[in-house]
C-alpha cells in the first residue's frame, strides 16, 4: 500500500468546520430589543436623542425621590422634643432624690462659718471654712460647693460622695459631711492645708526617697481602693493632698468606677488624658490597674515636673499614647536602676504585664523610700512661692 501524500494527509486531519454563526443584528433590531419597539417608525439613535433622554430619566428619577423622601410632620418633631425634655426632668428628679436621701438635713451656714475660696474648679469653689459648736472653733474644713444647674453630669457628683462615705482610709481624704442648700450642694470633707503635689513639683526637685515616699503612700490608697471594687481612673499630681507634715491623701472621687464580679471589666474613657493608661486611650476593657500606669506618669511629673506631652492638644496626646506605648524619660541615665525598674513596671503597655499595688509596694524601691517627714520642707516651700506669687 502506497503511503499517503502530504496534501492527503492533511485533507485526512482537517478539523471540523466551525459552527455557523447566527447573523447579527442590525442597529435598529439592536435598539428594538432594548426599547421593546417595532423598529417599524423609529429612527437610528444619534447622541444628541441619548443625551436628552439621559437628562429626562435623570429628571424623572430626581422628581420619584423628591416623592420619596419623608415630610417632616411638625406635631410629631413637637412631641419627640417635649418627650426629650421630660425625660431629662425626670432623671434629673431622680438624681435630686438620691442626693438628698444622702446627704444632712439643715441649714450648713449655721455649722460651717468664715468661708474663704482657696480654688476654683470645673464643678465648683473650694473654700475653707471652721466648723463652730456653741460659739466655738472646733475643726478647719473644706468645703466644695456646687450650682447642680450647672452641672452637666450630676451622676458624677452622688458618685463622689457615695465612694468618700465608703472609704475612710488613712491615704484617703475624710468625707465630713453634706448638704443640699437651695440648688447648691455643699460637699464638707477634711482640709489639707499643704496644698497639692502639683505645687510641689512645680516648685522643687524631689529626691528618690521622695518620690518613693508619695508612691507608697498613693500605693496604700489605691490598694484599699481596689480591694473594695473601685477603680480611682484620674490619679494625677492634682489630685494627691499633703498636709503641712508630709502626710499624703487621695482627692477627687468624681471619676471613680465601681468594678462588681458581673462588670469585672470596663471601657469608658474618663479621666485626664495625658495620665491614661493606652487600654483605656484605646477603649479596650480595663481593670485597676489602669490607676498604676496613671501612678506611673505621676512619677514622671516628679522626676521632670510635668507628664509626657503636656505641650500637645489634649487629643494629640492621646493618639501619642495609643501610638507610642511607654513614654521615654528626657535623662534615664540620672536615675538608679530602682526607680527605673520600679518605673517599668508601673508603665508596661500590656497591663498583664504591668503590677498591682499589693506587688508594687514590696519592691526595693518602695521599701527603702523616705519617710513622709521628708516631704514637709517641700510643702512649706511650695506655699512660701504660691503666697510670694499671690
Amino acid at each position: 500500500m502506497e503511503p499517503l501524500r502530504e496534501d492527503q494527509q492533511l485533507q485526512s486531519h482537517r478539523p471540523p468546520p466551525p459552527p455557523p454563526q447566527l447573523s447579527k443584528p442590525t442597529p435598529q433590531q439592536a435598539l428594538d430589543q432594548i426599547t421593546g419597539g417595532s423598529g417599524k417608525h423609529a429612527q437610528a439613535p444619534t447622541e444628541k436623542v441619548s443625551r436628552t433622554n439621559s437628562l429626562k430619566q435623570y429628571q424623572n428619577n430626581q422628581a420619584h425621590n423628591q416623592q420619596q423622601q419623608p415630610v417632616r410632620d411638625a406635631k410629631k418633631a413637637a412631641m419627640l422634643s417635649q418627650k426629650k425634655r421630660e425625660d431629662k426632668n425626670r432623671k434629673n428628679q431622680q438624681i435630686l432624690n438620691k442626693l438628698q436621701s444622702i446627704c444632712s438635713e439643715g441649714n450648713p451656714k449655721d455649722k460651717y462659718k468664715d468661708l474663704v475660696k482657696i480654688g476654683q474648679g470645673a464643678s465648683g469653689g473650694v473654700y475653707i471654712a471652721h466648723e463652730v459648736a456653741q460659739d466655738k472653733l472646733i475643726n478647719t474644713v473644706a468645703v466644695k460647693q456646687m450650682n447642680l444647674d450647672q452641672q452637666p453630669k450630676k451622676e458624677l457628683i452622688i458618685n463622689e460622695i457615695l465612694v468618700m462615705k465608703g472609704s475612710k482610709h488613712p491615704n484617703i481624704v475624710n468625707f465630713i459631711d453634706s448638704y443640699l442648700l437651695k440648688g447648691d450642694l455643699w460637699v464638707i470633707m477634711e482640709y489639707m492645708e499643704g496644698g497639692s503635689l502639683t505645687e510641689i513639683v512645680t516648685h522643687s526637685v524631689m529626691t528618690e526617697g521622695q518620690i518613693g515616699a508619695v508612691c507608697r503612700e498613693t500605693l496604700k490608697g489605691l490598694k484599699f481602693l481596689h480591694s473594695k471594687g473601685v477603680i480611682h481612673r484620674d490619679i494625677k499630681s492634682d489630685n494627691i493632698l499633703l498636709n503641712i507634715d508630709g502626710n499624703i491623701k487621695m482627692t477627687d472621687f468624681g471619676f471613680c468606677a465601681q468594678i462588681n464580679e458581673i462588670n469585672l471589666k470596663r471601657t469608658t474613657m474618663v479621666g485626664t488624658p495625658y495620665w491614661m493608661a493606652p487600654e483605656v486611650v484605646s477603649r479596650k476593657e480595663y481593670g485597676p490597674k489602669v490607676d498604676i500606669w496613671s501612678l506611673g506618669i505621676m512619677i514622671i511629673e516628679m522626676i521632670e515636673g510635668e507628664p509626657p506631652y503636656l505641650n500637645e492638644t489634649p487629643l494629640r496626646a492621646l493618639y501619642l499614647i495609643a501610638t507610642n506605648g511607654t513614654p521615654k524619660l528626657k535623662e534615664p541615665e540620672a536615675l538608679s536602676y530602682d526607680i527605673r525598674k520600679f518605673l517599668s513596671w508601673c508603665l508596661q503597655v500590656d497591663f498583664n504585664k504591668r503590677g498591682n499595688a499589693d506587688q508594687l509596694l514590696s519592691d526595693k524601691f518602695i521599701m527603702e523610700s523616705d519617710d513622709v517627714a521628708s516631704l514637709s520642707p517641700l510643702v512649706k516651700i511650695a506655699r512660701m512661692k504660691k503666697n510670694e506669687d499671690e
